[in-house]
């Protein structure tokens, strides 16, 4: 090492990578008082399922971890904070010929640096209908399926990922895009993929959060170094969101191996600073650490009362807010 001047060679910033959620987070619920840090799924091995079929003739079913719209739930507009309230805690499913009106206030998506203002952002079900109506994929599975966001490993792969692989099976499916959102729906969703291509059903994630998708170990992964909640493109931006879908499917055609990984070249914006924000301990002061805290806990207190009425098992794992 030196001291000599330093020479502009056009290297990036420093901080201008893929955010590490899970460091970041371990960091911020530490200085918020919580004690052993949460434990991310990981495996060595990875299920790998090449299409059976030329993707143009695959019928594709689409999983996400956003929530529908419960009027009388509080603000899940765009913009809108975390509302536990309008969580959801087993597997739905809905008609994919028909518009949805999905939400993602509930889950920890990246709210400094996006509303949440357009579906097409992270849920990418009207540009899968037109791709299958242009014949570049198959049909469309006759329904999608909504996975909860599930700190468990326990539920996640003993109800939630069970269920997704049935009803995909039920519908006849070839192949699955997953989008999540927070970091935990990445790790979910992550989870499915594996058990899906257990069965027999290709499967590619898209997704913003590269260290835990990749920590996990999936078969394919398209990732969007965007803000979380974006995984299907920019919001309002047409052109990313056809760009960020039509590289999901060619990673689903030609991945020749699993754990191939994908980086879309769309950039979120020309300065990446927003990167150094998310749950950053560092960049907080002390009254806004203490005012996060209380926040946490009211949120998890709701959360427990809303999974008590509807009958739904809990761990010790459960009690986190995502």
């Amino acid at each position: 090492m030196t001291n000599a001047p330093t020479i502009d060679l056009g290297f990036a910033a420093q901080h201008d990578a893929p955010i590490a959620y899970m460091e970041r987070t371990r960091r911020y619920y530490e200085s918020l008082g919580y004690g052993a840090p949460y434990e991310w799924a990981h495996y060595a091995d990875v299920p790998f399922r090449p299409l059976r079929a030329p993707l143009a003739t695959c019928r594709i079913a689409l999983i996400t971890t956003a929530a529908p719209y419960q009027p009388g739930k509080g603000d899940q507009g765009p913009g809108a904070p975390y509302n536990s309230a309008a969580k959801f805690y087993t597997v739905y499913s809905g008609d994919s010929t028909q518009h949805h009106d999905l939400r993602i206030s509930h889950i920890a998506i990246d709210r400094q640096h996006t509303t949440a203002e357009d579906s097409g952002a992270y849920f990418p079900l009207t540009a899968l209908r037109q791709r299958a109506s242009a014949g570049s994929i198959g049909p469309l599975a006759a329904r999608f399926h909504g996975i909860p966001t599930n700190r468990s490993h326990r539920v996640t792969l003993g109800t939630d990922c069970p269920e997704i692989v049935a009803r995909c099976q039920a519908d006849g499916v070839d192949a699955a895009i997953l989008v999540p959102n927070c970091p935990v729906c990445h790790q979910t969703v992550s989870l499915a993929a594996r058990m899906l291509e257990d069965h027999g059903i290709s499967t590619v994630v898209m997704g913003c959060a590269k260290d835990i998708v990749e920590h996990v170990g999936v078969p394919r992964f398209l990732f969007s170094d965007f803000p979380l909640g974006n995984a299907a493109g920019r919001p309002r931006d047409t052109a990313s969101q056809t760009l960020t879908l039509d590289l999901a499917l060619r990673v689903l055609e030609s991945a020749p191996a699993p754990r191939t990984t994908v980086q879309s070249p769309v950039r979120w914006s020309g300065n990446p600073d927003w990167k150094l924000d998310y749950c950053n301990i560092e960049r907080l002061a002390p009254e806004e650490i203490a005012r996060r805290r209380t926040e946490f806990e009211i949120a998890k207190a709701q959360a427990r009362r809303i999974r008590e009425a509807a009958g739904v098992g809990r761990s010790v794992a459960d009690d986190g807010v995502t």
